[in-house]
């Protein structure tokens, strides 16, 4: 058993991509956040959780608000996955709704994972073509990072999954 555990939650494969990496290269245990149990916890002294982002929000991130108080003293960190490029400030946007209170401390690791809305959901593909639409009507020289990449991900499969994005978080769960 390893003394790090990765709690993932994914919804269309870069996450679990990004927790197989992890477990790799940091021989760390990786549980499905739908398989995960709390007395996992005691077994474990670095805990991440990965999740995508949807809508600002991280997924997976209620394990680790309904059991911060069984964590103390342990090692944390949350890796979350999204479409877009790195942007700082999207980035405090997403810390800032998602980690409150003691959350706050915990910091906060970013990967671009994978676009592909032939394996989307109904409701998100749904959901980004109306975004689409809306971004359309701005103009391109003001887009926000994020808009760019929505605008070029039309009707194209990408994968940004890419370990250079896990070297900050390995490096972090590594010190002491």
């Amino acid at each position: 058993m390893s003394d790090i555990l990765v709690i993932y939650k994914s919804k269309y494969g870069a996450t679990e991509k990004y927790a197989n990496m992890l477990k790799a290269d940091l021989d760390c245990d990786i549980i499905d956040a739908g398989s995960f149990n709390k007395s996992m916890l005691a077994e474990h002294d670095r805990i991440i959780l990965a999740g995508g982002i949807y809508a600002s929000g991280i997924a997976g991130i209620d394990i680790l608000k309904k059991n911060i108080g069984g964590m103390t003293g342990k090692k944390l960190a949350v890796f979350c996955v999204g479409a877009s490029p790195f942007d700082e400030k999207a980035i405090e946007e997403v810390k800032s709704r998602n980690m409150k209170g003691e959350l706050q401390r915990v910091p906060l690791f970013y990967g671009r994972g994978a676009w592909d809305e032939s394996k989307m959901s109904f409701k998100d593909r749904t959901m980004c073509k109306m975004l689409q639409k809306m971004v359309a009507k701005e103009d391109p020289s003001e887009y926000e990072p994020w808009m760019t990449a929505l605008m070029s991900a039309i009707g194209k499969s990408c994968d940004w999954t890419d370990r250079k994005y896990l070297e900050p978080l390995m490096e972090y769960m590594k010190a002491e």
